[in-house]
């Protein structure tokens, strides 16, 4: 099952950390190799040659060398604007802006003339390129590791990205171009308490965690990319292009955030393959650890069934959501149908969510940029409302209006009594509500105290969680009298 990460990382690397590019033709072990030193499965891998299309980076670190590592899509000759070719374009710009290279053959399998072509490619390229002859375990790949030595890139170190083998020689050939990090008890405990970022203090200090998800080929790549400001992921008109959940760090009006860009989500019934599979996981895991999760939607078909499906996943892991309309250049020049077309997706969310009212839409065109400017200003609006805290004293005074203007039901002849109220948590909004007789309270009057604390805190867009609890009695237990 891959898995995603949650945006923390438990290695320490200087802020210009030296770059490290896994590099070869497809499916010679590169993403094993990637997940194996960054220390967690964050790249999606499988026996399906060309899995990994994008640059996927994180921090990395072997003993006492630490770098930034960078996983690269395979290798290939195609030339052009097909699919292959933008990717080897973007394996190019990885090769270019690396401190060393780590060049990955299949000792299994033998040098084949893509390596030959590659490794005479990188010779002119790279200064500081590491031959790795991966899947030595064994005696099979002896054969491919003498073979490995005629490529004129000196001397290959035998691997086992699967099993771990041979780590020990690579630290020895990276420690010849990056120097070792020394020890340093500051960084220890930075580490450490970046394992443990409970309270909103530390919280408010990370970057916003902001995925970009919808169905496949609505432009979600394309956004990051006009974000950015640069082709930082893969983009084009064929679908499923992208297949990682990629992390882009970047900045907002001085303000940080990791934007991950995620494969499209298919209704569950189309989903046949099992790499597919692993991608909309890959998703679905993104959503579960995001601060704020923009759904992107197609102007020319908003409001799919699976869009509201998708946009029901990220309202009940509790994630702070924004709709976000692509394509808008392309509805029709008919304002009117162009009104009744925003005026259905409205009434569509409105009816699929009543627990979340007045999610923001917004609506642009990636490809052009136009409208684009007014997505991160509602990003954050609605972000600093789901980490919004209300006092528990005036949260209380609140309490006692709500029941003298609206009085809980009676319940067995007797008046049921909301005792107190606090919030206990925030991302989301999440509060305990004390009555004499919770079970006999109702789900209606839940829903009133919800919308109404929706209304009187301001509280727009974001989940609220809202339940109850019965009070202690002092008494229990207690020995009465003779």
């Amino acid at each position: 099952m891959p898995s995603v990460d949650d945006g923390e990382s438990t290695t320490v690397t200087p802020a210009a950390a030296p770059r490290v590019a896994i590099v070869g033709r497809p499916n010679v072990g590169k993403s094993t190799l990637f997940n194996r030193l960054v220390g967690r499965r964050r790249a999606i891998v499988d026996d399906t040659p060309g899995v990994t299309r994008d640059i996927r980076e994180s921090p990395a670190q072997l003993g006492d060398l630490a770098f930034t590592l960078l996983d690269t899509a395979g290798w290939e000759t195609a030339g052009g604007e097909a699919l292959e070719a933008r990717m080897r374009r973007f394996t190019e710009r990885a090769v270019d802006g690396a401190d060393v290279v780590l060049f990955l053959i299949d000792a299994r399998a033998g040098i084949v003339p893509l390596d030959e072509s590659f490794a005479s490619w990188l010779r002119r390229r790279a200064s500081k390129v590491i031959v790795i002859a991966n899947k030595c375990e064994g005696r099979a790949g002896q054969q491919g590791l003498a073979e490995a030595h005629g490529l004129g890139l000196g001397d290959p170190v035998p691997f086992s990205a699967e099993h771990g083998e041979g780590l020990s020689d690579l630290h020895d050939a990276l420690a010849r171009h990056i120097a070792a990090v020394a020890e340093d008890e500051d960084e220890a405990t930075e580490a450490e308490e970046g394992e443990a970022r409970e309270n909103d203090a530390e919280a408010a200090k990370r970057p916003l965690l902001l995925a970009i998800v919808g169905r496949p080929n609505v432009g979600k790549s394309t956004l990051l990319n006009r974000l950015v400001g640069e082709e930082r992921v893969l983009t084009g008109p064929e679908a499923g292009i992208t297949r990682d959940a990629i992390r882009v760090d970047w900045q907002w009006r001085g303000r940080q955030v990791r934007l991950v860009d995620t494969a499209g989500m298919r209704r569950r019934s189309r989903i046949e393959a099992k790499l597919e599979a692993a991608s909309v996981a890959d998703t679905l895991d993104t959503i579960r650890l995001a601060d704020v999760v923009v759904v992107v939607l197609d102007a020319a078909n908003m409001a799919e069934k699976q869009d509201l499906a998708v946009a029901g996943w990220v309202i009940e892991e509790g994630r702070a959501l924004v709709i976000a309309v692509n394509k808008t250049d392309l509805l029709s020049d008919d304002q009117s149908a162009a009104s009744r077309a925003w005026r259905r997706l409205a009434d569509r969310l409105e009816a699929s969510f009543a627990q979340v009212k007045d999610v923001p839409i917004v609506g642009f065109s990636a490809l052009n940029g136009r409208g684009v400017e007014r997505l991160m200003p509602k990003v954050f609006e609605i972000f600093d409302i789901w980490n919004k805290r209300v006092p528990t004293p005036k949260l209380n005074r609140w309490l006692r209006e709500m029941e003298t203007l609206h009085p809980p039901p009676l319940a067995k002849g007797r008046r049921i009594r909301l005792r107190f109220m606090t919030q206990i948590k925030i991302r989301p909004p999440t509060f305990v509500l004390s009555v004499s007789q919770p079970e006999e309270l109702g789900d209606d009057y839940l829903r009133f105290l919800t919308n109404r604390l929706r209304d009187d805190f301001g509280l727009p867009g974001v989940p609220i969680r809202l339940t109850m609890r019965k009070p202690r009695n002092p008494y229990a237990g207690k020995k009465r009298g003779p």
